[in-house]
């Protein structure tokens, strides 16, 4: 039996519907990978621009590029629980003094933890003025039911998480925001490899790719569902 084309208008509506739906919203991932794009272009620019004190000063968020210059300090938390690979350890967290600014905590990266509970890894903290590369991201609040613990004791403490309360008990004025060092060449770093809690453009660019392509399976099936069989 030969095929012929026959509209079925309720097939056409919902195809008029969603169609416009599916690339408008392409359309709007493009947009968005476009201003991420140049987002980022500032931020890193600002970064190697601005002083951390007229940083701070601005408009924080997490994934954003910093520089900053000055010493290690002798603070030092391990964070729990944090596994690479399946292997336990730590995230290591020390307080940073900058030439200028406000202290700030650098999460310098994941080191393995020791045999036992009672043993905790030992740390090495540079001693000498640094200029570290990284990028901002949120202190590691406790659960929303938990409380922050008691941290004292000998440097480095073991925590399972670290408050911005808890670092204010150390120092004057903590920044608001932490500093993730950027990768494995920093000064002081260990196993520095998570990557900035921030949407790229590539990650937009994915979305697109995703709604165009649901766009045009949709039209694909349409114009198959609208060529039937014909009786004569």
């Amino acid at each position: 039996m030969a095929r012929r084309w026959h509209i079925d208008w309720r097939l056409m509506v919902f195809t008029g519907f969603l169609l416009p739906l599916l690339l408008g919203l392409g359309a709007w991932q493009l947009n968005r990978a476009g201003e991420k794009q140049i987002l980022l272009q500032a931020w890193q620019q600002q970064s190697v621009d601005t002083p951390w004190a007229e940083l701070v000063a601005g408009d924080l968020r997490p994934g954003r590029p910093v520089a900053l210059t000055g010493f290690y300090g002798e603070q030092t938390w391990l964070l729990d629980n944090r596994t690479r690979d399946g292997v336990p350890g730590y995230e290591v967290l020390t307080l940073f003094l900058p030439i200028d600014g406000p202290p700030v905590v650098v999460n310098r990266g994941w080191v393995q933890g020791a045999r036992t509970r009672d043993q905790l890894p030992m740390i090495e903290v540079p001693k000498d003025l640094l200029t570290l590369e990284g990028w901002l991201a949120e202190y590691p609040e406790p659960p929303v039911l938990g409380n922050p613990e008691s941290s004292v004791g000998p440097w480095p403490r073991r925590v399972q998480a670290l408050p911005m309360t808890v670092v204010a008990n150390v120092v004057t004025s903590p920044a608001p925001m932490i500093v993730m060092l950027a990768d494995v060449q920093q000064p002081g770093a260990y196993r520095a490899d998570r990557v900035p809690d921030v949407m790229g453009p590539q990650t937009h660019y994915g979305y697109a790719v995703q709604w165009f392509a649901l766009a045009g399976v949709l039209t694909i099936l349409t114009v198959v569902a609208s060529y039937r069989r014909s009786e004569t």
